[in-house]
């Protein structure tokens, strides 16, 4: 009964945050002075009665809050409207989906991997100058804008060196994404070393650690059974949080790379004043950052027993 309870008020709570946060962009979108259909046509002068026309097909001549109960019925039905050139949102969403979730996948695998090793490096390290240095690296990487050190590994390693691809994905995958990807990974791989360090260090003190080993237990066990999986809380729920990030923050460095994802057809449809692939591109990713807090529950559960006995 517990568990049901649980489930049911973490349902009810998700379902507020996205009907909320929707409302939200949708006022963002379609409550903002100016008429999207006149701005299809720029300065040329349309038809009163296209417009009109125009208006009702996409129910704009109605109040915004029955605009918005209009779309969320669509939305239960998995319609995620259409753009004002009648293309469905759901069709242009789904040619770009591959590279942006290659790239994002690309870029969560690096921060798993190398964010990690540095986290643990730096634990077992701690104080001496490996450490001093790590962290030096990481967080001055970290510092500079994700534009700026786009452009600089773009120009190095692309046009420079020739090693990688300059943009495009011509080349597929990992030689496409990994120059993009890495760019991305950088900013999470200070926040991922962190936490990790100082949950080893925590624990590498704690109780159960001396109690391994006047036991016994070698230092590979100790650390790799007991105290690495201990200290993994911290960091999953940063890099299960982080995914929603990187799936819908890539907005820059797809342009930088002039990949076809996600975030570039955000950036267009912004550009070109089409609200209904905005509000579409945003509640696609709003139900993404919610299935993966969803996961962090789950991951909680899996590395931390004493949330499987409660």
């Amino acid at each position: 009964m517990r568990f049901l309870a649980r489930v049911a008020s973490r349902a009810g709570a998700l379902a507020v945050v996205f009907l909320g946060v929707t409302f939200i962009i949708y006022l963002a979108v379609f409550a903002l002075p100016g008429d999207p259909i006149r701005a299809l046509a720029g300065d040329k002068p349309l038809d009163p009665a296209t417009v009109a026309t125009l208006r009702a097909a996409y129910h704009l001549d109605a109040p915004v809050w029955q605009q918005y109960l209009t779309y969320l019925g669509g939305l239960f039905h998995g319609d995620l409207g259409t753009d004002f050139t009648g293309r469905a949102v759901g069709s242009l969403m789904a040619s770009r989906w591959p590279v942006t979730i290659a790239l994002a996948l690309t870029a969560w695998a690096l921060e798993i991997v190398v964010g990690l090793a540095i986290g643990v490096v730096q634990a077992l390290t701690k104080g001496t100058a490996v450490d001093h240095g790590l962290l030096a690296v990481t967080v001055l990487t970290s510092c500079v804008p994700i534009f700026v050190l786009g452009v600089l590994v773009q120009q190095f390693f692309g046009v420079g060196l020739g090693w990688l691809p300059v943009a495009g994905v011509r080349a597929g995958w990992p030689t496409s994404y990994i120059m993009p990807a890495a760019v991305i990974a950088i900013f999470g791989l200070s926040a991922v070393s962190r936490l990790m360090r100082g949950a080893m260090i925590d624990n590498l003190g704690a109780d159960y650690v001396r109690s391994a080993r006047a036991k016994g237990f070698g230092p590979g066990r100790v650390v790799g059974l007991h105290v690495l999986r201990n200290s993994l809380i911290p960091a999953s729920t940063y890099l299960a949080t982080d995914l929603g990030y990187l799936l819908g923050g890539t907005v820059v460095i797809e342009g930088i790379f002039n990949l076809p994802g996600i975030g570039n057809l955000l950036f267009d449809a912004i550009r070109t004043h089409e609200g209904p692939t905005v509000v579409g591109v945003s509640t696609a990713l709003i139900l993404i950052f919610l299935l993966t807090s969803v996961g962090v529950d789950i991951i909680h559960v899996g590395l931390d027993p004493r949330l499987r006995r409660a």
